[in-house]
């Protein structure tokens, strides 16, 4: 009972906000679910004077219910399928993942860019969008206004690449494979790599977006060893500044385990569609509900000002990432 009279006036707050931003995320999927509902917390933040009643829930969901979400994702992942038909694209993946890092911590010394702001649009850019944002974030200990703006940026270069990317393909004569490829790799949120394959379909008569979806559900595997990197380099070095010693059961990210844990499940058991579809959709509806109170938290004049730093960054990830997986296509013979 104390749990909902402390955290029950915020999370209704945040449901309240979740639930149409579902639906126009439903309306518009090249823009998605979790931008609109930023966007309304965001809004909504600047007219409200007095949060005091909901700011317990709001900050539990922006932290508990985000991380719950990760978890259940990873029903929707049988791990053999994925391995077995995402296998070609490996290479690839590894080559794309690696860039928008590398060029993330570049930029980051470069610019002198906040290095929460770097690893978030670093990993967005090259896992999975704001899945791979909504993992990293607790590992890191990232801000909301730090979350805002990475989903902020990915959400631009998503609309940007599922808008271009139809008619570049068809610009380069790309195969149905290639493509698939090519979108499955190098555009980073699943709504934007759905978006794009059912354009080239339609304008070529193929079959591509089955394909498409599962380089990018192999994508999201990264997850696993990203965040478990940060953690334990995070941990390391924070006991390196303190003078005391590295423990890993501290630094373990636990809701990275159970996320392991459902895709184990999904897997060993052969979980039906009839039972990990609806998983899947409550993780999405989880990171909307969560975006929300990110959107709550986040003070847009603020954003606005600090925007431009982890624009450029992400737009460098974005070029990186799109050359390089045409270039791994050309040298493997698949475009």
């Amino acid at each position: 009972m104390n749990f909902l009279k402390k955290n029950g006036p915020g999370l209704l707050f945040c449901l309240m906000i979740a639930v149409p931003s579902w639906f126009l995320g439903k309306a518009v999927p090249v823009i998605g679910g979790p931008v609109f509902s930023i966007l309304i917390g965001m809004v909504l933040t600047l007219l409200i004077r007095q949060k005091d009643t909901v700011q317990p829930g709001i900050t539990y969901t922006s932290k508990k219910i985000l991380q719950a979400a990760v978890v259940f994702l990873g029903f929707g992942m049988n791990l053999t399928e994925i391995l077995a038909k995402g296998r070609q694209s490996l290479p690839i993946i590894i080559c794309t993942i690696s860039t928008s890092l590398i060029i993330a911590f570049i930029l980051y010394k470069a610019l002198k860019l906040d290095p929460n702001n770097a690893i978030l649009v670093g990993v967005g850019s090259s896992i999975c969008g704001g899945s791979a944002i909504a993992a990293t974030a607790p590992v890191i200990r990232a801000t909301d206004e730090e979350v805002a703006q990475s989903i902020s940026v990915i959400f631009l270069f998503n609309v940007l690449a599922a808008l271009i990317f139809p008619t570049l393909g068809g610009l380069l004569h790309m195969s149905n494979e290639g493509f698939g490829l090519f979108a499955g790799t190098a555009i980073n949120d699943t709504s934007s790599v759905t978006a794009a394959a059912a354009a080239w379909d339609g304008i070529h008569a193929s079959h591509t977006l089955e394909a498409a979806a599962i380089v990018k559900m192999t994508r999201t595997l990264a997850i696993i060893p990203i965040t478990l990197a940060l953690a334990i380099y995070g941990e390391r070095k924070e006991k390196k500044t303190e003078g005391s010693s590295f423990s890993l059961k501290k630094t373990f990210p636990y809701f990275v385990l159970f996320f392991i844990l459902a895709a184990v499940v999904t897997t060993v058991f052969h979980l039906p569609v009839s039972v990990t579809a609806p998983l899947k959709e409550l993780s999405k509806f989880l990171i909307i509900m969560a975006m929300a109170a990110i959107g709550l938290n986040t003070y847009i004049v603020t954003l606005v000002k600090t925007g431009a730093k982890p624009i450029f960054t992400g737009f460098c990830c974005w070029v990186g990432i799109t050359g390089v997986s045409l270039l791994m296509q050309h040298f493997m013979g698949i475009w």
